[in-house]
């Protein structure tokens, strides 16, 4: 298989549109199942707020202050189906503000501009924000559901432009990021286990991109919470449990 964007990985995952992409085990029980159906209709609704709301396109960095979770995954697609710049941790230098801020904590965010923090709330079940939200800012558990399923005008993926900035790591751009994502032409499919360590920046750089590897080479992902991931290593039966039930072939 041959891929260069998140549009081409999108496009594999929804051969099988009913079949299991990315299953979540979050803490306190919940567990989300998106398919590759409902995957692509989340990057799409977000991908359209991102452009209409932020005129999202190449060049534009979009800091994404989120734990691993399903939701922080949704964000980083659709960052990068618009061709834009993912930022984790700040980015190189606290002096380059991010165009837009994604986060679950905006009461301790600075704005770079007003009206450019989106303000996302975890549990599955949410229906909007629950905690304060600073002027202007944007609703993400309301407001996405307001956006299309299908994907509207959207600026072309440049190759030379910023895909990826995270600390300790090198920067991306997207044409690198299309590279990362390209697998092997007859490797088999595979259902990863991804347990991400603690830290929030580095769990969730880790979370993104093996979610990207694996679902361009049309696989899927089981990923955990870190606390689920540590009460599940706590109790060997548990774990195994696990691995059986969701046909686990590898664990990253």
């Amino acid at each position: 298989m041959h891929h260069t964007t998140v549009a081409d990985m999108l496009r594999v995952i929804t051969r099988e549109p009913g079949r299991p992409r990315i299953t979540w085990y979050g803490d306190g029980g919940e567990r989300v199942e998106l398919s590759g159906a409902v995957l692509e209709n989340w990057v799409n609704k977000t991908a359209n707020l991102l452009v209409e709301e932020f005129d999202a396109g190449p060049g534009t960095r979009v800091l994404i202050d989120l734990p691993p979770h399903w939701r922080t995954v949704v964000w980083a697609l659709s960052t990068w189906r618009v061709g834009a710049c993912v930022v984790l941790g700040g980015g190189s230098s606290a002096a380059e503000l991010p165009d837009v801020v994604v986060t679950d904590r905006p009461s301790g965010v600075v704005a770079p501009t007003l009206g450019s923090v989106i303000a996302v709330s975890l549990p599955a079940l949410s229906r909007r924000f629950d905690g304060d939200l600073p002027t202007g800012s944007v609703d993400a558990a309301s407001a996405v559901m307001t956006y299309s399923d299908s994907l509207g005008w959207a600026p072309p993926v440049d190759p030379r432009a910023p895909a990826l900035e995270a600390p300790h790591a090198p920067h991306l751009t997207h044409g690198e990021l299309g590279v990362e994502m390209d697998s092997p032409s007859g490797q088999p499919a595979r259902r990863v286990l991804i347990r991400p360590g603690a830290d929030r920046v580095t769990g969730t750089e880790a979370c993104v991109r093996e979610t990207l590897r694996e679902l361009a080479a049309d696989g899927s992902v089981v990923a955990l919470d870190p606390a689920v991931a540590r009460a599940h290593a706590e109790l060997p039966q548990r774990w195994e449990r696990l691995l059986a039930e969701e046909r686990v072939t590898a664990v990253v």
